[in-house]
């Protein structure tokens, strides 16, 4: 038999295909997006704390994986059969498609969602936490665009795979395009002719959808993004007012009381002490793995206190007891009183740096509209970012970022500022920016509590420092006192090692 190519062209005008490019259109996109929500909270609940809530998420993922789409439609199509009062529902065949395709690809949807949300750096959900941000805004702003883009090259070609499987559907007598083309060559036996026009009409929908799913995932890809360099609105003052009141009574501003902290059977914190006043810079030394991380870490509720209370502004904030509504609000209350910068910066990286700032302002309802606006350029102006305010973090440096990063902790005008090592993963040129803009802080009287390696920083900006070693706080001093203390003694070798590490090397 000669192939048709007269017969096989007229095909592309068939007004049946067409119908059915656009079923197959709709059937696609719907389960798609449907998958993609559903799969998206899936994905979270595998993860879940509560027990009950994970087995019930991968129970569901494992069984719809196993279970053929072909075999779904079918039992969806005839549920009517078990469930009469169903039949006004599931015996429309595209309604029943669309359930079965749904129910079928949120499960492989689901360990796509997991796979971006593996793709969230652990220090962006604790930035947003120490911002006082909750677990479904934190989903919603933080989480989700960053995993959404991780996710996205992978869901993409699971729309292309939900385009084919469509074919599927013409088991439950749905019109989708193989079934118009069955139809049609069962007629005239003209298989290969009538199957070349199913195949360009699969493809078409495939190339166009792919082209603009791809536009979409470029449009969404940050890194692509370059902000621009503004020095209009940035430059909002040159004279900034303090962004905290300075009260130098001696009044408690957080206190550690009894702190204790284990990782499995290595007890890190071994009952700390410690009382900050208001206006007080302290400073926190010692050798690596003495405790210093984790002291600064729970003092905002990053880790769990096995044992003690953390007091902020003399009220109850945090201690070991199970969390009752009431500590709950306590704790909500409190976070936005303590700003946290972090050795990696942890900058939300789908964010400018305006955005950045402005986000915890924003999600706590303080400010909104242009003057969100021009308290994010102020403090940006503070730290010496405002020409950089919309901008990328990725189009920083290390220094900028971490600058940033400050002007984003005091953008809920805190009372006390934690810093844990903030030039530990600052190149050496870099170092100096950023401690002068916490000199800056502690000239204004902001209370601050930093752990630092910087040894010589720490004598001059410091009312206190402490040096931990071994989980205690071996000596809580002046630094006045450290420099009396004999070079031969611990502390004292302790000191000149980090001075030493700090000088350039010598040819």
């Amino acid at each position: 038999m000669v192939f048709d190519w007269h017969y096989a062209l007229s095909l592309l005008t068939y007004t049946d295909f067409w119908n059915a490019v656009w079923l197959v259109i709709k059937l696609s996109l719907a389960s798609w997006l449907i998958s993609i929500v559903a799969g998206f909270l899936l994905a979270l609940g595998k993860q879940s704390t509560w027990r009950p809530v994970a087995w019930v998420c991968r129970s569901y993922v494992w069984f719809f994986r196993s279970l053929p789409l072909l075999v779904l439609l079918i039992f969806v199509y005839n549920l009517p059969q078990i469930f009469p009062w169903t039949g006004s529902f599931f015996s429309n065949a595209f309604w029943a498609g669309l359930i079965a395709m749904s129910l079928s690809e949120t499960a492989y949807v689901a360990e796509i969602h997991r796979g971006g949300l593996a793709g969230v750096h652990k220090g962006q959900l604790e930035a947003g936490k120490a911002l006082g941000i909750g677990y479904l805004g934190l989903q919603r702003l933080v989480v989700l665009p960053q995993a959404f883009r991780v996710a996205l090259p992978a869901l993409i070609n699971e729309y292309i795979s939900m385009v084919k499987l469509t074919s599927l559907v013409s088991v439950i007598s749905l019109e989708e395009i193989l079934l118009v083309g069955e139809r049609l060559y069962t007629q005239n036996f003209k298989v290969l002719e009538t199957m070349l026009a199913v195949a360009i009409y699969y493809v078409f929908i495939v190339t166009v959808f792919g082209f603009l799913l791809s536009y979409v995932e470029k449009r969404l890809d940050f890194t692509r993004r370059s902000g621009d360099v503004h020095t209009g609105n940035a430059a909002v003052s040159d004279k900034v007012v303090p962004i905290v009141a300075v009260d130098r009574k001696p009044m408690p501003a957080i206190e550690a009381i009894n702190i204790n902290k284990h990782y499995g059977s290595h007890h890190v914190l071994k009952g700390i002490n410690l009382k900050v006043t208001t206006g007080e810079v302290i400073s926190v030394i010692g050798p690596s793995g003495s405790g210093k991380t984790s002291l600064i870490r729970t003092l905002n509720g990053l880790e769990v206190i096995d044992d003690g209370e953390v007091r902020l502004n003399s009220k109850p904030f945090l201690s070991n007891h199970t969390l009752s509504h009431q500590s709950r609000a306590a704790y909500h209350e409190g976070i936005l009183h303590i700003g946290m910068v972090f050795q990696s910066f942890n900058l939300f990286p789908h964010r400018t740096v305006l955005e950045n700032v402005t986000l915890a302002p924003q999600y706590h309802s303080r400010l909104k509209g242009e003057m969100l606006e021009r308290h994010g350029l102020k403090l940006l102006n503070k730290v010496g970012m405002g020409a950089h305010a919309y901008k990328y973090p990725h189009q920083l440096s290390g220094g900028q970022q971490q600058r940033v990063a400050i002007a984003r902790a005091l953008a809920m005008e805190p009372s006390i500022v934690l810093f844990d090592e903030p030039t530990s993963a600052l190149d050496p040129e870099l170092v100096g920016e950023v401690l002068r803009v916490i000199e800056d802080l502690a000239r204004e009287g902001m209370t601050m509590i930093i752990v630092t390696h910087e040894i010589d920083f720490a004598m001059k900006v410091s009312d206190r420092i402490l040096f931990m070693e071994g989980g205690v706080v071996a000596h809580d001093m002046t630094p006045a006192q450290y420099r009396a203390m004999p070079r031969d003694s611990r502390v004292g070798r302790f000191l000149n090692g980090c001075r030493e590490e700090l000088l350039p090397a010598t040819a």
